[in-house]
């Protein structure tokens, strides 16, 4: 396995606040196995596909890494995994990491052509698929389709590997909206680093509870609450491998009766506007969370009056493999990211960029030196986002990069956007920074009304509404109305889609 030095510094401040030791974590894999003697006949997974026990899942996974090593995949060989929310994404993940292999977590809506630059930048010698994914995949690709026949016959146990904690475990690709995505690398100790810290000292899982992530287990944001924090207490996941459409996931919710619900601001947005929600049985919820982007005050009330919980608001990234910043259930701020996460450092650094230490950050890109370069410097992650701190609360102010000049002015347009979104006709907006064709540049927006397609007078109101709540000249001089704003895997606004739709559309510019 390549040679991965993960920490110059061995302790941190960050590891040393929260006792943990990094050595104590040779294989990621414990965090599944140690169910094997603590509690084999508890439910693991449940969902529409049936129950499994932590024996049962277990059991699975030992033959999902024996037959990896039966395929005569060398140690460290990356394995892509293409799969929906199943029993087999587990499986298949646990197997490979505690055989050795380096499972690499694919977003199953990436296109052919993103696939197969994947395929190639992890040098994966072999995929595992769902079927109705197979055609997707270049025809040379040796793929796994039929996992009951591909672990059939293999032996259900398995001993780990001898990996060490700074070696490679599994990687996850950034989204790419900012440019080509690249392979995140996570090592052996990440996993366990970011349960001792966030969800030992925020999240509080008990081993009764059932946790349900909408959010899918290809990104860092799923993979945590459905994977390292529920296996970690011996707690139960909630699989749902189809869209997250809001009946299906409300439907979901009345079934299975989970205990801890994870979703996005645009999911909570998308159930709070079902209709006939206000019917629907979810008292078996005791505590939600949300992440990535800013929740609004009316989504958040709204959900609360459905449920009586306030969503918990955190934020992290694929790059520190989860939260580093959350409020919490009795100590929250609205708008805000939260306060810093045991566990982890933070430093305002020149206009406020943030940059975030811990034991669970990625230590580079994968074959992208550049960008590991600007991203990991020394033990820090430059997060590239501009932060403001009060009382210890953190806001965000928008990317570092996002600062633009309208009428010799300096405007974030993430100011605007949250002045779009205050008003009652507002569903949801992005704002971006437009050049006029005398090369002044200004403010576009695109819009989803809740009442449906805008016109003249929609958009004067908008207009109005921005200069009377911020300053006149903040205004965004062009609006586009949409019927839903493009979104990303994640369920986050799609900015370079944003800036495409708005691209040479000259409508609505004052």
């Amino acid at each position: 396995m390549p040679d991965i030095i993960k920490d110059p510094v061995q302790n941190p401040p960050g590891a040393q606040e929260i006792g943990f030791d990094k050595a104590a974590h040779p294989n990621c894999a414990e965090i599944l196995w140690q169910n094997l003697a603590r509690n084999p006949g508890a439910r693991a997974l449940t969902g529409f596909a049936g129950n499994l026990t932590y024996a049962e899942l277990i059991a699975q996974a030992a033959q999902w890494g024996n037959a990896f090593t039966a395929q005569g995949l060398a140690p460290g060989d990356r394995i892509a995994l293409f799969l929906d929310d199943t029993p087999s994404f587990p499986a298949a993940f646990f197997g490979a990491t505690r055989a050795g292999f380096v499972p690499v977590l694919l977003n199953t809506q990436t296109p052919p052509d993103l696939l197969a630059y994947y395929l190639s930048d992890s040098a994966a010698p072999l995929a595992v698929t769902e079927p109705h994914y197979a055609s997707r995949f270049p025809a040379d690709t040796r793929l796994v389709t039929d996992h009951t026949a591909y672990i059939s016959g293999q032996p259900t146990t398995l001993d780990p590997a001898p990996t060490g904690p700074d070696d490679m475990a599994f990687w996850m690709y950034s989204s790419g909206s900012t440019g080509r995505p690249k392979g995140i690398v996570h090592l052996h100790h990440d996993m366990a680093y970011s349960q001792q810290s966030f969800a030992a000292h925020l999240l509080k899982l008990r081993p009764d509870d059932i946790c349900f992530s909408v959010p899918k287990a290809y990104f860092a944001y799923g993979f945590g609450n459905s994977f390292t924090f529920p296996f970690a207490v011996g707690a139960c996941t909630l699989l749902m491998p189809d869209a997250p459409k809001p009946d299906a996931v409300l439907d979901m919710i009345e079934a299975h009766k989970p205990t801890v619900f994870f979703g996005l601001p645009t999911l909570y947005t998308a159930l709070t506007n079902a209709p006939g929600v206000e019917s629907r049985d979810l008292s078996s919820l005791r505590q939600c969370m949300s992440a990535a982007e800013i929740l609004s005050e009316d989504v958040a009330s709204r959900w609360k009056s459905l449920t009586g919980l306030s969503p918990i608001e955190g934020l992290g990234s694929t790059e520190m493999l989860h939260v580093y910043l959350s409020n919490t259930a009795t100590d929250m701020r609205h708008g805000a990211a939260g306060k810093r996460v045991p566990g982890y450092e933070i430093e305002l650094r020149e206009g406020g960029v943030m940059f975030v230490r811990g034991h669970s950050s990625a230590p580079l890109y994968w074959n992208r030196p550049d960008k590991t370069a600007e991203t990991m410097q020394g033990d820090w992650i430059n997060t590239g986002d501009r932060f403001e701190e009060r009382e210890g609360f953190y806001y965000f102010q928008g990317r570092a990069d996002d600062l633009v000049k309208v009428s010799g002015q300096w405007v974030w347009p993430l100011e605007v956007e949250r002045a779009l979104n205050e008003h009652p006709e507002v569903h949801e907006s992005a704002v971006l920074a437009h050049e006029l064709p005398d090369r002044r540049t200004t403010l576009s927006a695109l819009v989803s009304l809740r009442s449906g397609p805008g016109d003249d007078g929609a958009v004067k109101m908008l207009q109005d509404h921005v200069k009377a709540t911020l300053m006149p000249h903040k205004y965004p001089r062009r609006i586009h109305f949409v019927t839903d704003l493009p979104k990303t895997g994640t369920g986050k606004i799609d900015r370079q889609a944003v800036k495409s739709l708005l691209q040479g559309n000259e409508n609505n510019i004052a």
